[in-house]
C-alpha cells in the first residue's frame, strides 16, 4: 500500500515555489505511471501542469484536483525545521505545503492508486495536479481544463483536496465559493490651491462621496447558501505631497466578494451607474477597471453531494456543515466542467512558520478519499 504522510514528506522536499516545479509533478507522474495511470505534462506558457488516467478514455470517471506548489517560506531562521526538510517527529510532518496542500495531493494520488490496485473500477479515475495555484492561476488548472477538451478527456464529478476543516476533520466540505472581483475607481477633477476651491474640483471629494455610497448598505442579506456580499475599500491614494494643493486625480481599490445573487458583470454595471451620477453631481469624472478573480457558483446538494458527505461522516463520526466560505480555489475553474466539492485537511497552519500536518490526519484523509472511490464505482 503507498503511504500518504511518506509522499507528503518526499513531495515537501521538492522546492516548488510558485512557479518553479522543483520536481514535484516528476515524482508524482512516475509514481502514477509505474501504478498505470496515462500520464502527460500540460505545461502552457511555462507553468508545470500533470493529467493523469486510469481507466479507458470517455468512461464514467471521477477525478481530483489540487497543486503542488508553494507559497515562499519568509525567514528561514524563524522556522523550527528547515521549510523543505519534510522532517517528521513525534507523529507530525513538517514543512512548507505540508497543509496547503502537498498533503492533499498525497492523500488523492495514494488513494487513487491503491484503489485501482486493489478494486480496478469499471470506470476511470482522473487526477488534475497544476504548479500554477499560488500564483496568478492563469496557466494551471485553466491549461489543464483547456487540454482535457482539446483532447476528449473528462470529469463527470471532481474532488479539490483543498483544505476544507478550520478546527478538526470532518466539521466542513465546501459545495460553492463566493465570487471575487476588485475594482480601481479612478476620479479625475481639475487641480487647484487649496485656499481657492472654486477655481478646482476635488477628486477626493467625489471619491468619497462614491465610496460612501457603496458602504452606505449591504448589497444584499444573503442566500439559503451564502452569507451577504461583502465591499471592502482597500486603498484610496492621490499621491499628493502638498497639503495646500488640491490634486488631479485620486484612486482607490475596492474589493466586493458576492454570492450567486451576483456576477461580476452585474456589480460592475451597478457601481459604474453609482460613479455616473456622482460625476453628474460633482463635475468629477469616475471611471472603473474591473479584475475577475472568479464568479460564485454552487454545488446543489445531491447524490455526489451526499456521497461525500456520507463518507466523511463515517470516517470522522462528524457531520460535516455544507459551506460556501473562504477565498477562492481552483473549484472555481472546474465548475464550468462538472459538478465539484472540496474537501481536504484542517487549514490550521497554511502559509504559516512552522506549516505542519498530523501523519494521522493525512493517512485518514487517504482513507477518506479511497473510500469515496469505492462508493462512487460500487
Amino acid at each position: 500500500m503507498c503511504d500518504a504522510a511518506d509522499l507528503t514528506a518526499r513531495l515537501i522536499r521538492c522546492p516548488s515555489v510558485t512557479p518553479s516545479e522543483a520536481g514535484a509533478l516528476v515524482l508524482l507522474g512516475d509514481l502514477l505511471a509505474d501504478a498505470g495511470f496515462q500520464v502527460h505534462r500540460v505545461d502552457r506558457n511555462g507553468t508545470p501542469n500533470l493529467f493523469a488516467r486510469w481507466g479507458a478514455k470517455g468512461a464514467r470517471s471521477f477525478g481530483f484536483n489540487g497543486h503542488t506548489d508553494v507559497v515562499p517560506p519568509g525567514d528561514l531562521g524563524s522556522w523550527t525545521y528547515p521549510p523543505f526538510s519534510g522532517h517528521t517527529e513525534d507523529g507530525i510532518i513538517w514543512g512548507r505545503g505540508a497543509t496547503d496542500m502537498k498533503s492533499g495531493v498525497a492523500a488523492f494520488v495514494t488513494a487513487a492508486i491503491d484503489f485501482v490496485r486493489e478494486t480496478p473500477p469499471d470506470g476511470a479515475v482522473i487526477l488534475t495536479v497544476t504548479g500554477d495555484e499560488e500564483g496568478p492561476s492563469r496557466d494551471g488548472t485553466t491549461a489543464i481544463l483547456d487540454w482535457m477538451e482539446q483532447n476528449g478527456e473528462h470529469m463527470d464529478a471532481c474532488i479539490v483536496g483543498e483544505p476544507s476543516n478550520p478546527e478538526v476533520m470532518g466539521e466542513m466540505m465546501k459545495i460553492g465559493r463566493r465570487g471575487s472581483v476588485t475594482f480601481t475607481v479612478t476620479a479625475r477633477g481639475v487641480q487647484g490651491h487649496a485656499a481657492y476651491p472654486h477655481k478646482a474640483r476635488n477628486p477626493l471629494h467625489a471619491l468619497t462621496a462614491y465610496l460612501s455610497d457603496l458602504i452606505a448598505a449591504p448589497l444584499d442579506h444573503g442566500t439559503d447558501h451564502f452569507d451577504p456580499t461583502g465591499l471592502q475599500i482597500t486603498s484610496i491614494d492621490c499621491g499628493n505631497p502638498a497639503s495646500n494643493v488640491i490634486p488631479e486625480s485620486a484612486q482607490a481599490v475596492v474589493n466586493i466578494r458576492f454570492n450567486d445573487l451576483h456576477t461580476a458583470a452585474s456589480l460592475e454595471a451597478d457601481l459604474t451607474a453609482r460613479a455616473a451620477r456622482i460625476a453628474q453631481a460633482t463635475g468629477v469624472t469616475l471611471t472603473l477597471q474591473a479584475q475577475v478573480s472568479g464568479e460564485a457558483f454552487l454545488t446543489r446538494p445531491g447524490p455526489f453531494v451526499d456521497l461525500v458527505r456520507g463518507v466523511v461522516a463515517q470516517e470522522t463520526g462528524r457531520q460535516p456543515v455544507l459551506s460556501t466560505t473562504g477565498g477562492t480555489s481552483d473549484a472555481r475553474f472546474i465548475k464550468n466542467h462538472c459538478p465539484v466539492v472540496e474537501f481536504g485537511l484542517v487549514g490550521a497552519y497554511m502559509h504559516q512558520v512552522n506549516e505542519r500536518v498530523p501523519v494521522a490526519q493525512v493517512r485518514q484523509l487517504k482513507t477518506i478519499y479511497q473510500r469515496i472511490l469505492e462508493n462512487y464505482f460500487a
